[in-house]
């Protein structure tokens, strides 16, 4: 068989930006132009089969393509970017990520101006901001006065919203075959840190404690306090449990995804003290399906919110006569949870407790106690007495 002969072509302008292709017709050989114009394709005869002046014409079209190009990848402004990525991303993420994201689009809406270019971000932006939220001159809802301060740890969230969709608009498409971003203009600027994060553990004697004055408060201060002790989950994926994602009969809770802080959708044993504590939380709130197992007190239909739990923390840190540590709260029991099953294969604890990184429990959870070191230094003598 003979080979296939291959039409002349001839390309000029980027690709992507002002691509223009010349081409010969494959039976009459007269040669076309053809070029993408706001994502469609477009074609011209130029009536003729001369070479050399259709790669002249060629490059004609591709200058012209280029001068019109309006407005161009970098040309987006902080407005335009947070308004697609809030319409195209936000709504994948859990509610209260949804949220986040919206009161960030706003903070930085107000702290560089919705009009400025996201690619003029500089340094000086970057300082301000952190300066500016350290001191309570900036808030999501406006400059009014002097505002709360807030921690390196808020901050730092602000900030890594703002580098994730400026890293999203550097992949995402802007229909005309570019991109929204070009590059992330404030990629690799440091992030605020707290470098002596308060992270206090709670202590068995101060469990017993808490657990024997909850009932004081309420029923479901008993209940979440033993969940979160047998399962170490966050407070706001308990509270916003189903009765639809507990087995009492084997003993296992699913975690929905649209309730868990990182979209973790798992599911986990049950210990026998978190079963009896859910018999319990059934016998004052005997609902079915989709019910909650932590419903308002004030309105059933909804759960127990974030910051009813917060107060119901306190009030039963103070019936126990304990007095309350900054940084301890419903979140400690967590870091019980990582430090008293240190002993277990990492990769059942993550799951086990509802973690995605292996490091984030090394770093922020577990901490060392003399229990386990001495233990260690028992077999450590152990082993050097054997051998």
């Amino acid at each position: 068989m003979g080979s296939t002969k291959k039409n002349w072509s001839y390309s000029a302008g980027e690709r992507g930006r002002n691509r223009v292709r010349a081409f010969e017709h494959q039976t009459t050989g007269i040669i076309q132009l053809e070029w993408y114009d706001r994502g469609r394709r477009k074609r011209l005869s130029l009536g003729h089969s001369d070479r050399r002046k259709a790669k002249i014409q060629a490059d004609e079209v591709a200058a012209k393509l280029g001068q019109a190009e309006t407005p161009r990848s970098d040309d987006i402004t902080l407005q335009e970017l947070f308004d697609i990525y809030l319409g195209e991303v936000t709504p994948t993420k859990s509610p209260r990520s949804q949220k986040h994201d919206q009161r960030a689009a706003d903070l930085f809406r107000f702290a560089f101006g919705p009009g400025r270019k996201a690619r003029d971000l500089s340094r000086r932006d970057w300082d301000r901001f952190v300066r500016e939220r350290r001191e309570g001159l900036l808030a999501p809802g406006g400059r009014q006065g002097k505002r709360p301060i807030v921690g390196e740890r808020t901050i730092a969230r602000d900030l890594k919203w703002l580098l994730a969709v400026l890293n999203w608009a550097t992949l995402a498409g802007n229909g005309r075959g570019g991109l929204l971003l070009q590059r992330n203009p404030l990629r690799g600027l440091p992030i605020p840190k707290d470098e002596s994060p308060k992270r206090p553990a709670m202590t068995k004697a101060m469990y017993d404690a808490m657990l024997a004055a909850a009932g004081e408060v309420d029923w479901r201060v008993s209940v979440a306090l033993v969940m979160a002790h047998e399962t170490g989950h966050r407070i706001g994926a308990i509270r916003q449990l189903r009765w639809s994602d507990i087995d009492l009969d084997t003993g296992r809770v699913r975690w929905p995804k649209i309730s868990d802080k990182i979209g973790f959708e798992h599911e986990t044993p049950l210990t026998p003290e978190a079963v009896e504590a859910l018999k319990v939380a059934r016998q004052y709130n005997p609902g079915i399906g989709d019910s909650w197992v932590f419903p308002s007190p004030k309105d059933p239909a909804k759960a127990c919110s974030r910051h009813l739990m917060r107060d119901w923390w306190r009030r039963a840190e103070w019936k126990a006569g304990l007095e309350h540590v900054e940084g301890m709260g419903w979140h400690s029991l967590r870091r019980k949870f990582a430090t008293e099953l240190k002993e277990i294969p990492l990769k059942d604890l993550c799951h086990l407790g509802g973690w995605k990184n292996p490091q984030t429990v090394l770093s922020c959870y577990q901490q060392a106690d003399e229990g386990t070191m001495r233990k260690a230094l028992a077999r450590r003598a152990e082993q050097r007495d054997g051998s």
